[in-house]
């Protein structure tokens, strides 16, 4: 119903994307509205296709078997005093914690998780149906905290287009309905996004119809169109990520099968027949490394100390800009290196040769991957297995080549086996301390905007991986036949005169495998350029900036849209993977400053205080002394 005539308008926001980075925004609202907003009336449309609070990715409705890669312990959706921020600090559970409260009956849950909540520990994975209802509750929360005249306005859509100039109100256009939502400000929390195909997709794809094959592009695994992969039938799978994790769990577990564990407490799988044969490679041709499977004790190392806001602020003043692997990757080796030998020195002295105040001063000195920090890395740790190597790390089999394909499974089971020992290991503890360093180092690197490829695949492989439990599940596989390794350096092509997909590595040179399915095992990139996300697309199209990297340009101070000149528009914002400032996640482990807090809060203040300053009321001028008063005054 419109307003009366004469009825001012109420102000109006609208967030699109209502999963864990709208819930968060959200909560900032509610944290900071009392300060910067008062009382003042106010609607809030949440725009998504899916429930507020888990949104698409974390919805109720899916698999009971897909779990959250982190411990219940290690999640969060509250700010804690570690979180540099302007806004009030709102404490609140961890999703251990709040399982706790419900099963002490100090909250309520839905009663399809309550068997979940029951055996969650707070070193276990929860399943994502459980984080769901984290989730949930989190938003509801962040509602009821609003204050009295602030109104929420679910709207279970998708959001198309937003027009309107900079200086007046925005429209905000949902797919089947023929009016817009009118709002002061927008902010996009849109969360992971689908991609048009690239060049090389469409020419597999071209080819998987042409010849009445099957080729599943990337994709959030949970919404791929699974059953066209055949029981019995070999698959190729480029990637060996979370994604991978995911199919591996829908195809076996998800079709059937089932696990025991012997005495030895070794898994073994037990097919139903149902299961197709997955021959999994990619470029480093190994899984990403297992969670680390113990707490930390001790001192965790005094981060950040040589990749900080200082050196963010030098390089942010280059005159001639920033090269990533020149200027910011020599940092982060030196920022990790110093995390790993401050654990091994201060955590584990039997394996050093030098006190570490010696050792630390030397260190700083040194220039990163120079012949004097080798020198001392050499004199102060005997043991090369004691001393950090990124390029192996990153790269672990590069060089190794196998006899054959019997061979590199024994070879690649072998390498799982030695990674869930080291993880859950705390003799190697100076693995957390790098763990530690890799979210300091995502935390800064937050302010230099888009930096290429390499350092988040880099993060993920070794801070994002699978719970330990999944890479057992994975040995047990390949011991069944159900996983295939194909190794290292992954090259996939189309053969036209067989008709068939066929797939080789550099870890078995001359040896082929064959099949007439090809799975991406991966998330789309994040580009504007190439989103099927009509109201992203529609931005870029409209003048809206993006970098080299395909991803939507955003002031890293508040998170407003840039457009093409760099200038930030005044009542546009953006937060989550899409954008340049794109955060490790919407929500992380307690107490380590989340750069996603950060951001919430900051996008949610400066929100306020625009819609604060457009609405408050002009403050009267006094009017010039009349000529009596004049007068009177002299």
């Amino acid at each position: 119903m419109s307003p009366a005539a004469g009825t001012p308008l109420r102000p109006s926001v609208v967030i699109v994307g209502a999963g864990p980075r709208g819930t968060g925004v959200l909560e900032r609202i509610a944290a900071n509205a009392p300060e910067l907003y008062g009382d003042a009336p106010l609607d809030l449309h949440l725009v998504d296709p899916h429930p507020p609070g888990g949104g698409r990715i974390w919805r109720r409705a899916q698999s009971p078997l897909l779990w959250m890669n982190s411990t219940a312990e290690d999640v969060t959706m509250f700010t804690d005093d570690s979180v540099e921020l302007a806004g009030p600090v709102r404490p609140g559970p961890s999703l251990a914690e709040w399982a706790r409260a419900v099963r002490d009956g100090r909250l309520a849950a839905p009663p399809d998780v309550a068997d979940d909540v029951a055996a969650l520990g707070p070193r276990d994975f929860a399943g994502r149906r459980l984080q769901s209802a984290y989730l949930r509750w989190v938003y509801e929360g962040a509602v009821a905290a609003l204050p009295p005249r602030v109104t929420v306005h679910e709207h279970r859509g998708a959001a198309v287009r937003i027009s309107g100039a900079p200086d007046g109100r925005q429209q905000v256009w949902l797919a089947g309905r023929p009016a817009p939502l009118l709002a002061d400000a927008v902010v996009l929390t849109l969360g992971h996004l689908e991609s048009q195909p690239g060049p090389e997709e469409r020419r597999l794809t071209d080819f998987a119809d042409r010849h009445g094959l099957t080729y599943l592009p990337p994709a959030f695994t949970a919404d791929s169109d699974l059953d066209a992969l055949r029981p019995g039938e070999p698959v190729l799978v480029r990637g060996f990520g979370l994604a991978f994790v995911d199919l591996m769990v829908l195809v076996t577990e998800g079709r059937g099968g089932t696990y025991t564990t012997g005495r030895d407490g070794e898994l073994t799988y037990h097919p139903s027949g149902r299961e197709p044969v997955l021959h999994v490679g990619s470029r480093r041709g190994v899984p990403y490394h297992s969670k680390i499977g113990y707490p930390p004790v001790g001192d965790r190392p005094p981060l950040p100390r040589f990749l900080g806001p200082a050196e963010v602020d030098a390089l942010l003043a280059r005159p001639g800009g920033v090269d990533f692997r020149r200027d910011v990757r020599p940092l982060i080796d030196k920022e990790l290196g110093f995390a790993h030998y401050h654990r091994l020195f201060t955590a584990h002295t039997d394996r050093t040769r030098m006190a570490w105040p010696d050792f630390e001063e030397k260190y700083a000195a040194a220039e990163p991957g120079s012949a004097a920090l080798q020198a001392l890395v050499s004199a102060a740790v005997p043991d090369p297995a004691d001393r950090i190597d990124l390029d192996a790390l990153d790269h672990p089999l590069d060089g190794i080549r196998y006899a054959d394909g019997a061979a590199l499974q024994a070879g690649l089971r072998g390498h799982v086996e030695a990674d869930l020992a080291r993880r859950h290991d705390p003799a190697h503890s100076p693995d957390l301390a790098v763990f530690l360093a890799l979210l300091s180092v995502y935390g800064q690197l937050v302010r230099l905007g888009d930096h290429g490829p390499w350092w988040h695949g880099f993060f993920s492989f070794l801070a994002s991986g699978p719970p330990g439990p999944r890479l057992r599940q994975l040995l047990a596989l390949s011991r069944a036949g159900v996983v295939r390794f194909l190794g290292a350096g992954l090259t996939v092509t189309a053969d036209r005169d067989r008709g068939v997909f066929r797939a080789g590595s550099a870890s078995v040179p001359g040896e082929w495998t064959e099949a007439r399915a090809l799975v991406e095992a991966r998330l789309p990139e994040p580009t504007v350029a190439r989103t099927r996300d009509r109201l992203l697309a529609a931005l870029h199209a409209e003048g809206a900036r993006a970098t080299a990297g395909g991803l939507l340009a955003v002031d890293p101070a508040d998170g407003r849209i840039l457009d093409r000149s760099g200038r930030p528009h005044p009542r546009r914002f953006a937060l989550g993977p899409h954008t340049d400032a794109r955060g490790s996640g919407a929500f992380t482990r307690p107490r380590t400053n989340a750069p996603a807090f950060r951001q919430n809060d900051a996008s949610a203040r400066a929100l306020l205080t625009f819609l604060r300053d457009r609405t408050a009321p002009p403050v009267p001028v006094p009017a010039p002394p009349s000529r009596s008063d004049d007068a009177a005054d002299r």
